[in-house]
């Protein structure tokens, strides 16, 4: 049993002052009692620490690399694309295994303490298989080991290049597998994570509508109809245009009438949707997987928040491309986006609400949903996934309450993070992950590696 005992928690009963948490040995908070006397170990402020909803480790690595402008000058997610799949023809299992755990414990440092891991590299370069086909799988399995995270690892399904079957691209093949190909992934995964803590679990995920033969998602649902489901759905006009050409209907749309949205589903970015497609997703009680900082790094586009949210939808965020990784931004950027575009504030919050409150309990609730964990409020049965607040910050000086969300949120960065709890593991102290430096020294080495061979 460990005990953390808080000078202020955000409990699901509100705010509440000298709080004693209580940890048993498997990560699970066992008590939550306000008004304690201080014992254990002793922090200034408790919230929930979030899941990070949609991650692609590797890409941590190629961050900063696609910022110039191409000759034509007409780039976009495209073009964006192209570099992308240029870098992954590069790594070795090794090196998507170290470049994930440095993005993982960045992840941690910033408040999440457990990220779904939207996995779809499988193969060799030239799409050659491995000896075992999980071997890719297993380095995310191992990152996590490394990193102390909470994993959802969700192997992806990916078949075709292109809606109607169309063939892949060559750069795609290190993707692409057959339906058979595919359960038999999802067999070695749910062995290997059994070298994890039990409170990593496996999900399953398709790429896109565009990727599968529609028809097969009933199929994979129907196989494990328990685990979360994610896709990425929505993302760019090109890939709605194409979907609707073929089968008359937009994804989101499709979805909404031919699968049975829950809870269980994520649909990742659902950037363009229209408003009709905005209600009825928010009605299924699916997640809407928002990634805003990779949104608007690619020129995605602007989520329909407002909309989503005065239907009472679900959302969370994740990380996505990594090219910035901080819970306190994804959350900034995602409100911010919605001022720009209807030149108001506070728009993602109730009249007479805490906009920092609002974006932090959707966020922490969808991500809960979206991972199958059981997280999300500081209360008895949970994980104990807690983050802590830096109280000797000059921001949080003074704040009470709420602001202290307000503050986080709108002023703050990942230096206020102080310490963080991964199903009790604590993996954060004082602001930097217990093993950083072996991890930071092992990553850099990786990534003179690449650079070397990207520049030759």
């Amino acid at each position: 049993m460990q005990i953390i005992w808080a000078k202020a928690a955000l409990t699901p009963e509100g705010w509440q002052s000298d709080v004693r948490i209580a940890v048993n040995g498997t990560g699970t908070i066992s008590a939550v009692d306000a008004n304690s006397p201080p014992e254990g170990f002793r922090v200034g402020i408790a919230i929930p620490a979030l899941g990070n909803l949609h991650s692609h480790g590797f890409q941590r690595a190629l961050a900063g690399l696609t910022e110039t402008r191409s000759q034509k000058g007409s780039d976009s997610f495209w073009t964006w694309r192209k570099l992308m799949y240029e870098f992954i023809d590069q790594l070795i299992p090794e090196e998507i295994e170290t470049i994930t755990t440095y993005a993982q414990i960045e992840m941690l440092e910033s408040g999440f303490a457990s990220v779904a891991e939207f996995h779809y590299v499988h193969h060799q370069s030239d799409g050659q298989h491995y000896d075992d086909i999980a071997e890719l799988s297993s380095r995310i399995v191992a990152a996590a080991e490394h990193s102390g995270i909470g994993l959802t690892l969700l192997p992806v399904f990916y078949q075709y290049g292109g809606c109607q079957r169309k063939p892949p691209l060559p750069q795609q093949l290190r993707f692409i597998n057959s339906m058979d190909g595919y359960l038999q992934l999802l067999e070695e995964v749910s062995l290997g994570l059994q070298n994890l803590p039990p409170d990593s679990r496996m999900g399953m995920a398709v790429h896109s509508l565009r990727a599968v033969d529609p028809t097969d998602l009933a199929t994979l649902r129907d196989i494990r109809p328990e685990l979360p489901m994610h896709l990425h759905v929505a993302e760019q006009m090109m890939e709605i245009d194409e979907f609707e050409s073929c089968y008359g209907m937009r994804p989101v749309e499709w979805l909404c009438q031919h699968s049975e949205l829950n809870g269980t589903w994520c649909l990742v970015h659902a950037t363009h949707m229209t408003e009709s497609e905005t209600r009825e997703l928010a009605q299924t009680g699916a997640v809407a997987g928002l990634c805003p900082i990779t949104e608007a790094n690619l020129g995605d586009g602007i989520f329909n928040g407002v909309e989503y949210t005065n239907q009472k939808g679900h959302y969370g965020v994740g990380t996505d491309s990594n090219i910035r990784i901080s819970l306190c931004e994804e959350l900034r950027t995602l409100e911010y986006s919605q001022r720009l575009k209807h030149q108001q504030r506070a728009l993602l919050s109730q009249p007479g609400q805490s906009c920092g409150r609002a974006l932090f309990e959707s966020a922490v609730l969808g991500g809960s949903l979206a991972l199958g964990r059981s997280s999300g409020a500081l209360k008895a049965g949970n994980l104990a996934d807690i983050l802590t607040l830096n109280t000797e910050s000059e921001q949080l000086a003074c704040c009470q309450n709420d602001e202290i969300l307000d503050t986080f949120i709108f002023s703050g960065d990942n230096r206020l993070i102080s310490d963080v709890w991964a199903a009790g593991r604590h993996v954060v102290r004082e602001g930097c992950h217990i093993n950083r430096q072996p991890i930071q020294e092992r990553y850099l080495k990786t990534k003179k590696r690449i650079m070397e061979r990207l520049t030759t």
